[in-house]
């Protein structure tokens, strides 16, 4: 069973040259997917770049994975200087597909702020997780990342544990910065370490291709994530399968520790 709720404004502070500055991100509808069984896990699905939750929806309430409960939020509708200022649905900015890409860490971090107050909602012995698509996944990383430090890229801690991470078709953000966050937070290493990642990217990618995905696994490893699994999926394009579906099912059923 499906149902959506209303939109969220979220108003986010940053610091500027001593002022606070207040950047309002409206996010979008909220579909849930309720459990068709006893509820075990509640994971956080992102959608990608000009998408809404109730794509996800649609699909994930067909995965027999009864345990859990699918929240799939709508990002708020923002430029994207990759469209040439187009405003579209979007998690954070892109501005190119790139290794020297700037990180819009401000829109990162709000939408990671929207991830952890949803998930916080949950009751305490539900356990937790986020996932998505393209740059649904991206955020997903970076909240990962959230987690593992402690706290956002504002430096706001971060408030709920999470219990595993899925990225299909993504990349990781900061990530040549990642393992300077780690480093300096004696817990970060103890919570990368135990923190379960998938990651899924098919060969034929041509939006996201399917180096970025082997380059964020690397990164992950070399960082102090230690518990992540890497899937390639030949002649798989910018989009999902069967084939993968069924991975990240089987994936979740045994990190979640869900019933069989």
């Amino acid at each position: 069973m499906s149902f959506s709720g209303p939109s969220v404004g979220c108003g986010f502070c940053l610091s500027s040259g001593g002022n606070t500055v207040r950047r309002a991100f409206e996010f979008g509808r909220i579909h849930v997917v309720q459990p068709k069984g006893k509820h075990h896990a509640t994971v956080v699905w992102l959608h990608g770049l000009g998408d809404v939750g109730s794509s996800w929806s649609q699909l994930l309430e067909t995965l027999p994975l009864p345990n859990i409960k699918w929240i799939c939020p709508t990002a708020p509708t923002q430029p994207v200087t990759l469209f040439g200022g187009f405003p579209t649905t979007a998690w954070f900015n892109v501005r190119d597909f790139s290794e020297d890409a700037i990180d819009d860490i401000e829109s990162l971090d709000a939408s990671a702020v929207h991830v952890a107050n949803l998930l916080s909602a949950e009751p305490p012995d539900i356990k937790l997780g986020v996932g998505g698509f393209s740059m649904g996944a991206a955020t997903s990383l970076y909240t990962a990342s959230c987690f593992a430090v402690g706290k956002y890229g504002n430096g706001n801690p971060f408030p709920v544990n999470l219990s595993a991470v899925v990225g299909l078709s993504g990349w990781l953000p900061c990530s040549k910065t990642l393992s300077n966050k780690i480093q300096r937070v004696n817990e970060a290493a103890g919570r990368a370490a135990s923190l379960p990642i998938l990651l899924c990217h098919g060969k034929g990618d041509g939006v996201v291709p399917h180096v970025y995905g082997v380059k964020s696994s690397h990164v992950l490893n070399s960082t102090g994530f230690r518990d992540v699994t890497f899937k390639s999926y030949n002649g798989l394009g910018h989009y999902t399968s069967p084939e993968e579906m069924a991975d990240v099912r089987a994936w979740l059923t045994v990190r979640l520790g869900l019933e069989k």
